[in-house]
């Protein structure tokens, strides 16, 4: 059965970085962006990945400029908005596509894997999806679900 961990994805700094590195851990995937309503999240999210990474737990991060064009930088602007506007220390992904014929491999399993209130389709900027040890997706939040409020169900699968 294929989990996140048979995907691979290119970091901001351009190496191509295998999921199984992450393998065993749980993870809170989401799609990101620097000029959105829900940008502030970014400050949940790393707290979240600071408190719980010591027990087998990663936010990975995926810059997406599919919705209002809220990412329009490049992999050295994201990265210097994310360090020095939120001290972000979870792993983040060069810009991808989640929706469409261009969307990257791991939205297009993660989508089928756990459809949103609406269908399939990611409806915009931090949408959340929590896997679990064996890389299995077991949830999905709206862009509205703070992290905060994710804490005692990710505790649940650590």
């Amino acid at each position: 059965m294929a989990g996140v961990y048979d995907f691979t994805a290119t970091s901001l700094a351009g190496e191509q970085v295998p999921l199984k590195r992450f393998e065993g851990q749980v993870l809170l995937i989401v799609n990101t962006a620097s000029a959105c309503g829900f940008t502030p999240q970014y400050k949940g999210l790393e707290a979240l990945h600071q408190a719980l990474a010591p027990r087998g737990f990663s936010v990975l991060g995926f810059p997406c400029n599919q919705f209002g064009r809220q990412e329009p930088g490049d992999a050295r602007q994201i990265e210097q908005f994310c360090a020095s506007n939120y001290a972000i220390t979870f792993p983040m992904f060069a810009k991808i596509d989640v929706n469409g014929s261009g969307a990257h491999p791991l939205y297009q399993y993660l989508k089928n894997a756990k459809s949103g209130l609406l269908g399939s389709s990611i409806k915009w900027n931090f949408t959340k999806f929590l896997t679990d040890r064996s890389g299995q997706v077991v949830a999905r939040h709206a862009p509205t679900a703070k992290p905060e409020g994710l804490t005692k169900e990710i505790e649940a699968l650590l």
